[in-house]
């Protein structure tokens, strides 16, 4: 156990959704978080996918060739994580698991991204922990790697945004 965030003989991780201490870690709750992981990536691929072919107007234009790249990249996201949920006995979700609107303004589609790729790097992050106390390292890499992907994309939606205004 980690002495610096032992707490009562429990190493807590996570403020969200997944609240798990060292006594119940097991492969099935990491399990739940790379299905979500899964059906997080699957969103994005298709919401910036859909942005890339659907651009209207000056900005987008000027951003399009991004967007279709970051949308290969999360496609490559969803089945290296996809990849990893087969091999730990998941199961791929096929669909997202929440509904998505695309956003009619510049800056509102600018918006939604931020906030998709902030919901990514919190759920990644607390991913990365969970593999490192369940000495899963290749997990844990392959999920550091990610990680800098997305916070890559989460500076490039915000640099849009802000040269926008």
């Amino acid at each position: 156990m980690r002495k610096d965030n032992l707490e009562n003989n429990k190493i807590i991780i996570g403020s969200g959704k997944y609240k798990i201490s060292s006594v119940n870690i097991k492969k099935k709750e990491m399990l739940g978080m790379l299905e979500e992981a899964v059906a997080r990536e699957l969103k994005v691929s298709i919401r910036y996918m859909y942005q890339h072919m659907m651009f209207k107007g000056v900005k987008e234009f000027a951003i399009n060739e991004e967007l279709e790249e970051i949308a290969i990249t999360e496609m490559q996201h969803l089945e290296k994580i996809g990849e990893k949920v087969i091999y730990l006995g998941g199961n791929l979700p096929t669909m997202p698991y929440e509904d998505f609107a695309i956003q009619d303004s510049f800056k509102g589609k600018m918006m939604a991204d931020i906030k998709e790729e902030e919901d990514a790097i919190k759920l990644y992050k607390e991913i990365i922990k969970v593999a490192d106390l369940l000495g899963d390292f290749a997990t844990k890499e392959m999920m550091m790697k990610i990680l800098a992907d997305e916070e890559e994309h989460h500076d490039f939606f915000i640099s849009v945004l802000e040269e926008s205004e």
